[in-house]
């Protein structure tokens, strides 16, 4: 999942009051028992309204540290467990969770409306170290009009992106710094097996595939269909979001038919994002109350045009831009989680040294 507007994260990142990590001094926002620390990913967002009611009601005052993409993030809170940055991490998903799990990084609890969110999302609901918040669908992504303007097809299937017709154009994330990146090396390895996956790479590769560290850099920067980039990437094919077009749409006027970006449906993953209570949270009991906020009907409402991935909970009505604009994955790749934990890392090292070198 995850995860954005991640498309305007950049832009609007500011005007939710995102405080810099040097500026909270102690770890978890202080000892202040009013102020509640949520670490993060950069594409974490919130409307202002919506964060303003729970502070409101709730008496707490939410800091915000962002650390980088989900991998990084994670990377960051393996290195100070049990001395958080903060009381509350939102967005490790499915394909690092084993990872904060096996390095005991949250304290069980059981958020309030748990029971309004699918089975199939709860990856750890025996235990309930973490709360599943969202969930997306990473697919390759495609700039309409360059397609267009060089009247090719553009590509549905992974098979589709090794086709010399599409040498050069596609820009993925490094699966060892990225949480989009390593989703989109599942999807591969969903698709092709354990036999077949490496020599898929190889073939990309060959294809003049491009690789950078993070989201935010293959999308705004790389990707020619950004808005937020403002089409400056000479790449038509990117590894985003299934909800990545609704983004390019959001504000303009006349709406137009269809987002000018678009989806390969055949190259997509499911992603599930989860949010959790550090162990060794300065307000413990402030944690719990904004875990309980990330799961409550207001927020969840609040994020599909704000992080354009799908809210956890099934009863949160979901906004006409984004199920008009967006693109609906029926049968997204998946690995069990079990699988997942038990080759993630070797997995990543066999990529990096197949592709990076």
């Amino acid at each position: 999942m995850s995860t954005t507007s991640r498309i305007t994260a950049t832009v609007v990142a500011a005007a939710v009051g995102i405080s810099a990590l040097a500026a909270c001094g102690t770890p978890g926002g202080g000892s202040d028992a009013k102020t509640v620390t949520l670490v993060s990913h950069d594409s974490f967002q919130v409307s202002k309204s919506v964060l303003a009611a729970f502070e409101k009601e709730s008496g707490y005052k939410v800091k915000m540290l962002k650390g980088g993409d989900a991998g990084k993030a994670v990377n960051q809170a393996v290195l100070t467990k049990g001395n958080p940055q903060g009381d509350v991490f939102f967005g490790i998903d499915n394909t690092l969770l084993s990872r904060g799990l096996d390095e005991g990084l949250f304290t069980p609890y059981r958020a309030k409306g748990l029971e309004k969110v699918p089975a199939a999302l709860q990856l750890d609901k025996g235990e309930h170290r973490v709360t599943p918040l969202d969930y997306g669908d990473i697919c390759v992504n495609y700039d309409r009009g360059y397609f267009d303007r060089h009247k090719i097809a553009p590509p549905k299937t992974f098979d589709d992106l090794i086709k010399p017709r599409y040498k050069g154009l596609l820009v993925t994330e490094n699966s060892a710094t990225s949480s989009p990146g390593l989703a989109f090396q599942l999807g591969t390895l969903a698709k092709y097996g354990e036999k077949g996956w490496q020599d898929y790479w190889k073939k990309l590769k060959a294809n003049g595939v491009e690789v950078v560290d993070g989201w935010d850099q293959a999308y705004n920067d790389r990707f020619s269909g950004s808005a937020a980039g403002k089409a400056k990437g000479d790449k038509p094919l990117v590894v985003s979001y299934a909800s990545s077009p609704p983004a390019e749409v959001l504000g303009k006027k006349p709406a137009p038919k269809e987002a000018p970006t678009g989806v390969a449906a055949g190259t997509c993953f499911r992603q599930i994002e989860f949010g959790g209570l550090l162990k060794g949270a300065k307000n413990e009991k402030g944690g719990k109350a904004l875990l309980d906020f990330l799961l409550s009907k207001e927020f969840q409402e609040d994020v599909p045009l704000k992080m354009f991935v799908n809210p956890a909970r099934e009863d949160a009505k979901v906004p006409e831009l984004f199920t008009k604009y967006g693109t609906t994955i029926d049968q997204p790749a998946t690995l069990a989680p079990g699988t997942i934990t038990k080759n993630r890392e070797q997995w990543i090292k066999q990529w990096s040294s197949l592709v990076l070198k």
